[in-house]
């Protein structure tokens, strides 16, 4: 059993035992719930809706939603897949208004510290404009898949467990976003797996 596997089982039964804490009515320890998974499903959310500031209220309302229906979930020690449901279906929720089809582009952090020289941040800031332009126009299962295997570096096992989806299917979904980000960027002094992890820096 690889380190990977033993952090999953140990971070389930902890999940596991913080339920059934803020079920017997200690509440503060959902807290611990909070900060385990707040970071990644804000990268989560950022890397599906690509706007900041909805990215946080979705990642909000997901752990308001987790709190409210915890009693729903069966399987306490799976709390972590059961959460990144909740905040997925809100996502694809959100991208489904027509007013959300065309998804921001200007939201992202700085890429680059300004040592770098004007001239080349510059450049940098246009590739950052560009691969954001290309992510945002991949169907969103498929830049959520590339961002979670080639940015996060999730195995696609772990994806599946998150995603309740097969193994077959995230590899052939990111692998399809692979080859279309290849080929918007084509000509660009870029790798075949972009420094994509610049634009869902945490504010």
């Amino acid at each position: 059993m690889d380190d990977a596997c033993d952090r999953r089982l140990s971070d389930g039964a902890a999940d596991a035992e913080a339920i059934a804490r803020v079920l017997d009515g200690d509440t503060e320890q959902f807290a611990h719930l909070v900060r385990r998974y707040q970071h990644a499903l804000y990268r989560h959310a950022v890397s599906m809706v690509m706007d900041h500031e909805a990215a946080a209220d979705m990642v909000q309302d997901a752990f308001v939603r987790a709190y409210t229906n915890l009693k729903e979930c069966r399987d306490r020690a799976r709390f972590r897949a059961w959460l990144f449901q909740t905040l997925r279906n809100r996502c694809l929720d959100y991208l489904k208004e027509p007013r959300r089809r065309n998804v921001r582009l200007d939201d992202a952090g700085p890429l680059l510290d300004t040592a770098d020289g004007p001239g080349a941040l510059a450049e940098r800031n246009e590739l950052r404009s560009d691969i954001k332009r290309a992510l945002a126009e991949l169907p969103p299962v498929q830049r959520e898949a590339f961002v979670m295997h080639y940015v996060d570096g999730m195995s696609y096992e772990t994806m599946a467990e998150l995603l309740d989806a097969s193994v077959s299917a995230l590899k052939m979904r990111a692998l399809r976003a692979r080859a279309a980000l290849s080929a918007a960027l084509r000509g660009r002094d870029v790798t075949d797996e972009p420094a994509a992890s610049s634009l869902y820096q945490t504010r």
